[in-house]
């Protein structure tokens, strides 16, 4: 309850602060709140000036509601329809703040409510998860917190602290390292279903502490690596887990090309990776029920820009085309085989030229070994639509049918309908 009470008043406050800029001179706004960039006018100035401060300071609210309309585990369930979260972002540039050369600490603040974690698990029945941004209510945790630095005139990148490893590098304009994709990698802007946002074949731990670099061999080459505490828990800073349990230490590495191709429209922007991934934690074996160390696996993705419609490099509007495949070792993994494909086109509408409209499809094998399943796959269908509102403000219909949840053939397929809100203050 109380919980709720603060999220309503921080609201309450956000939006006073934004009508009484709007009515005194010296608004860090420009006078018509649909135009701004963010519905505060950049925190009325706070984020308006990180080249020259040093300090970007980012907030957004993202508020959700599904529902599960036909099959699945009930249709009438309406724990967990709605769901919410915050993220607060600082970006600090410790040249200058502090004459630290090629030196940047990040830090990402969020929280979530309310305390149901969402409907996957009460109404739909699914393995995946179909919504990536609910968790349990949690009022505030600091999900990272870690320290970079650029090496050799930026080709190589170090960073180390509480980090999240699906969040990754950017090289050559493109979102590199670990799994990532340009299209599907955001359950905040894109896809919903988790099997859409990573690739739930690789075991990655929980926010914890760990350590990555990303290097530039040549201009579209690169090779990046990551350690990180494979018991981390979100919840903590992770000196505990890492250091005063068992030393066991997740590890995964990348290769990788970002290639341009010419077109009649300007450059296509490619990204092509593949990746192996080790985890020693013990795990049970299917067969006899003894435990196995060191478990391996590899995955492959890419995502490809197809077309483009304005020849600007800053112009982002045409079609977009990715994918995923993952393998895992099906004596002690569940899911063994996994793979998801897709498209978006951004500004496909006349006048609308910032919206994003997107399909996609996942499908995951389970093991042979286990016996939790009845049925040999899940597979979900995803469509959203992105439209931009205002510069602040995006609203996205979601819909999703998930075939075979949870791999259990006596739950009739699902079909979930969902809205999405985002705001940035």
């Amino acid at each position: 309850m109380k919980s709720k009470i603060i999220s309503v008043c921080v609201v309450i406050l956000l939006f006073a602060g934004v009508f009484a800029d709007d009515c005194f001179a010296g608004s860090a706004g420009d006078g018509n709140i649909l135009n701004r960039e963010s519905l505060t006018g950049g925190l009325w100035g706070m984020s308006d000036k990180p080249t020259e401060s040093g300090l970007d300071l980012q907030l957004s609210a993202t508020q959700i509601y599904q529902q599960n309309v036909r099959g699945g585990l009930s249709t009438h369930r309406r724990a967990g329809r709605f769901s919410g979260s915050y993220d607060i972002e600082l970006d600090a540039d410790l040249e200058k703040l502090a004459g630290m050369e090629n030196s940047r600490i990040y830090m990402l603040t969020e929280g979530n409510w309310p305390k149901s974690p969402g409907i996957s698990d009460v109404a739909v029945g699914s393995n995946f998860g179909v919504n990536g941004d609910a968790r349990n209510r949690i009022a505030m945790m600091v999900t990272e917190l870690w320290y970079e630095h650029l090496f050799a005139e930026g080709s190589l990148i170090v960073r180390v602290g509480k980090m999240d490893l699906t969040g990754g590098f950017m090289h050559q304009n493109c979102p590199v390292a670990f799994d990532c994709s340009i299209y599907a990698n955001d359950e905040n802007t894109q896809f919903l279903n988790d099997a859409l946002i990573n690739n739930p074949s690789i075991p990655f731990p929980d926010y914890g502490l760990g350590l990555s670099f990303r290097y530039s061999l040549s201009g579209d080459w690169y090779i990046s690596g990551a350690t990180a505490d494979a018991q981390a828990d979100i919840r903590e800073t992770g000196f505990n887990t890492a250091f005063h349990k068992e030393d066991y230490f997740f590890y995964i590495f990348e290769t990788g090309l970002t290639p341009v191709f010419e077109s009649l429209n300007g450059l296509l922007q490619g990204a092509y990776r593949a990746g192996i991934w080790y985890d020693p934690r013990a795990k049970e074996k299917f067969s006899n029920g003894r435990t196995l160390r060191d478990d391996t696996g590899f995955y492959v993705s890419f995502d490809q820009q197809l077309y483009k419609e304005m020849s600007d490099a800053q112009d982002n509007q045409g079609l977009g085309f990715f994918g995923r495949y993952g393998w895992v070792d099906s004596k002690v993994s569940e899911l063994t085989n996994f793979w998801s494909t897709g498209l978006q086109y951004e500004g496909l509408f006349e006048g609308r030229d910032d919206d994003v409209i997107a399909l996609g499809f996942a499908q995951a094998y389970f093991s042979d070994n286990s016996n939790s399943f009845t049925e040999d796959y899940e597979s979900v269908f995803e469509f959203y639509y992105k439209a931009r509102i205002t510069p602040w403000f995006e609203l996205s219909p979601d819909v999703q049918c998930v075939i075979n949840p949870g791999g259990d053939e006596s739950t009739n397929d699902s079909l979930v309908l969902g809205l999405r809100a985002l705001v940035r203050f």
